[in-house]
């Protein structure tokens, strides 16, 4: 089924939304030959995706069909989320706002409890004759937009885990049962974390719940390209590499555990302050991992083991839909983009399966658009931009109005111009310690400014030019004084402490 509703029924639906929304931006035979027109987009979300891919220089990982996606398109080598959080970093791009608008920092809040009227990314399409459609985990899984979508989002019922996890979860709940306790509530489904923060097991794709999305993903172009005159906007999310790292066995056997190193810098920057330099607490609630949190080399290379085949995992995925597009003949008037909702720790730092904080390897995540006929294919692109620019850009794509209120900048003009800039910088925010912190990643360095009511701010400032890990906070060094004063200036300039 598509959606709990019959093809017949789906595509009744697509053809009702269209009509409606085609004949209110340009009625009669205009708004037919204007849908004819318009490229359609294939928007792909990876949950918990580094920029940890072939295309991105990584010699280890296999990610063939990511790959090929960035040689018929561009790499953006430097593109930043405006939080290391899933909801907020999703909610500022599919709204174009930076977190300090939508006043959402934590997973819970829905966008529309602090901006009711807003118009999002895909309602924006929708509204301008588009069919739009959620498969999987596009916004935070349950916390929605239905007005973004033209029918009610889709999410597989297949489970994350393969046998051994879901016997542990059952297990789990079996005990808490018969001993009269009630299962924990910290943690969203606490039981889950009763199973293993990785497993290999022996089932084909579609019995877990991304091989199902890239199912559905496969049947619901398929049936779009039924309809050629109805323009589409069609999300697909993944859940994978976000732990639990679990893909089916040969997805594991394409890599010998020998082959995969340790990060060489476990341990926190030097001289940061310890409120910051921390990230997420849910990777230990996981049921195999060392309660004394002591990660030893062997059980980090079976984590980093799971996190690549993970990633090829999902990458098998795209695949599909990759050939989708081509064997239905939509590749030719789709625009794909990809992308990762933040960065990720897989050991750097002493940190594991986590980001929650401001440094690179949270904020930094991997964008990938390709357009049909572009100019400088496989071009790897340096400039700094941000998610709040996807929005604009899509539009200026895809040829509608510029949304009214959003805060990104377009960057089309890096397709055909890689070496030129849109922006000197890319901010992102996290609260911390009972600060706020906001960091402004510049062509050179990256700036954090905590600010707390009643408190002097705390500074973080990393040279990237001689240490690109940033293992070594320099905010306290005299000869850097004034460099922090210029980029507090900057900084206090677009974004004021407060915001």
């Amino acid at each position: 089924m598509v959606d709990r509703i019959s093809r017949r029924g789906f595509l009744r639906q697509a053809a009702g939304a269209a009509a409606i929304a085609l004949g209110a931006a340009c009625p009669g035979s205009a708004a037919r030959a204007a849908a004819n027109k318009r490229l359609n987009v294939l928007f792909i979300a990876v949950d918990d995706l580094r920029p940890q891919l072939g295309c991105y220089g990584d010699a280890l990982v296999q990610s063939p069909n990511v790959d090929r996606l960035a040689a018929r398109g561009m790499v953006f080598a430097r593109a930043y989320c405006q939080q290391a959080l899933c909801s907020p970093s999703r909610i500022s791009l599919l709204s174009g706002r930076y977190p300090s608008t939508t006043r959402i920092l934590t997973i819970g809040p829905a966008l529309r409890e602090t901006m009711p009227d807003i118009v999002t990314l895909p309602q924006h399409f929708k509204n301008h004759g588009y069919f739009t459609r959620s498969l999987g985990k596009v916004y935070h899984v349950g916390i929605d937009d239905p007005p973004s979508w033209s029918v009610p989002s889709w999410q597989s019922r297949k489970p994350r885990y393969g046998p051994e996890g879901e016997a542990a979860v059952r297990k789990y709940r079996e005990e808490m049962q018969a001993a009269g306790k009630a299962i924990p509530a910290k943690g969203q489904g606490m039981a889950f974390y009763a199973g293993p923060a990785f497993e290999a097991p022996d089932v084909p794709d579609e019995a877990l719940s991304d091989g199902d999305i890239g199912r559905e993903g496969v049947a619901a172009l398929r049936e779009l390209a039924k309809r050629p005159e109805q323009p589409f906007f069609l999300a697909v999310g993944f859940h994978n590499p976000h732990v639990p790292w679990v893909a089916p066995r040969r997805y594991w056997d394409l890599y010998n555990p020998q082959d995969i190193p340790l990060p060489d810098n476990q341990y926190p920057p030097k001289d940061a302050p310890n409120f910051a330099a921390r990230t997420g607490e849910d990777f230990y609630w996981y049921g195999n991992v060392p309660k004394d949190r002591k990660i030893t080399p062997e059980f980090g290379r079976q984590c980093l083991h799971g996190y690549l085949a993970a990633v090829s995992f999902i990458d098998a995925q795209v695949g599909r839909l990759l050939d989708t597009l081509a064997e239905t003949g939509l590749e030719q008037n789709t625009l794909v983009i990809f992308w990762g909702d933040h960065g990720y720790y897989m050991g750097e730092h002493g940190w594991w399966g986590g980001k929650h904080n401001n440094y690179e390897g949270a904020t930094r995540a991997p964008l990938i658009v390709a357009l049909p006929g572009q100019r400088n294919r496989g071009a790897k692109c340096d400039a700094l931009v941000e998610f709040v620019d996807i929005y604009p850009s899509l539009a200026e794509f895809c040829s509608l109005p510029a949304p009214v209120g959003t805060e990104g900048k377009s960057f089309k003009l890096l397709l055909d111009h890689p070496q030129a800039s849109i922006k000197d910088s890319a901010c992102s925010w996290y609260p911390k310690g009972g600060y706020q912190g906001v960091a402004m990643r510049t062509d050179r360095w990256r700036f954090v400014r905590w600010s707390k009511k009643g408190a002097p701010d705390v500074y973080e400032l990393y040279d990237h030019r001689s240490d690109p890990q940033e293992n070594v906070n320099l905010a306290n060094k005299p000869e850097h004084a004034e460099t922090i004063r210029e980029l507090a200036a900057r900084l206090r300039e677009r974004f004021p402490p407060g915001q």
